[in-house]
């Protein structure tokens, strides 16, 4: 356990841990003044890419479905044993402790921070491991509604993400700056920050199965598999058209909580 207070670790008026870039001034008493998209500064892309080789390595060690429920302090305890991965540099850990303190309300995204700090742990005691997907749900409610939704719905329903811990996130929410070129605010639209998914208390993605990564569009509210879920009156969508989050549209994405 690295003895850090990462609660203040970083305040959004120094932007210490990171360079982000803008062509005109952000922050004015913590509030956006510019609708001008935020970016990692080119300077700052050796760590982020270091950052995601070795959580793709570690992802790799370790295998898909028990990443997705890894704590950060185990994390960091597998860069140093794995022989074929390299041991976090105090420059890393600062940039993946920005990533999660930052307040993203300040490009747009208005979600409600989930997770207070980086090192909170999923109990394994609490979860379950959903057959042939790959992920896990927590037991009880989110376990019960998808069961149920399978149930309803029919054989074609499937679980496409289930519990996601602070590092999972953080790998998914890196990747898509990554495919934004380097566009902090983009990225947010489509995925929330690490410290913002509620995949860490229950939420879950449901898809049809065999259509690929277009569970994660907008074509998923064309299926015959939404429309039912809509029918359902125990299931609700987080993040629907225009909501208060700041999120794009995702009729996949199920509430639990």
């Amino acid at each position: 356990m690295i003895e850090i207070n990462r609660r203040s670790f970083v305040q959004l008026s120094t932007l210490s841990a990171i360079s982000l870039s803008c062509s005109s001034n952000l922050f004015a008493d913590n509030k956006i003044i510019t609708s001008k998209d935020l970016y990692i500064e080119k300077k700052d892309y050796k760590v982020f890419q270091s950052v995601r080789s070795k959580l793709k390595l570690i992802q790799r060690y370790i295998g898909y479905g028990n990443f997705n429920v890894i704590s950060f302090d185990n994390m960091l305890s597998i860069s140093k044993r794995a022989s074929n991965i390299e041991e976090f540099t105090k420059a890393e850990i600062d940039f993946l402790e920005f990533v999660f303190y930052y307040n993203p309300s300040t490009h747009g995204f208005f979600g409600e921070r989930i997770s207070k700090n980086i090192t909170e742990t999923i109990d394994k005691k609490l979860i379950t491991k959903i057959p042939h997907t790959g992920h896990y749900l927590f037991k009880g409610h989110a376990e019960e509604t998808y069961f149920e939704m399978t149930k309803d719905v029919g054989d074609s329903l499937t679980l496409t993400s289930g519990i996601r811990s602070i590092v999972k996130q953080t790998k998914l929410f890196l990747d898509k700056i990554s495919s934004t070129n380097g566009n902090i605010t983009q990225a947010a639209i489509s995925l929330a920050p690490p410290a913002f998914t509620y995949h860490s208390i229950g939420d879950f993605d449901v898809g049809k199965k065999g259509f690929g990564y277009s569970n994660f569009t907008s074509r998923f509210a064309n299926t015959q598999e939404f429309k039912k879920i809509q029918e359902l009156k125990y299931v609700d969508v987080r993040y629907t058209i225009n909501n208060k989050d700041g999120v794009r549209y995702e009729p996949w994405h199920i509430t639990t909580i």
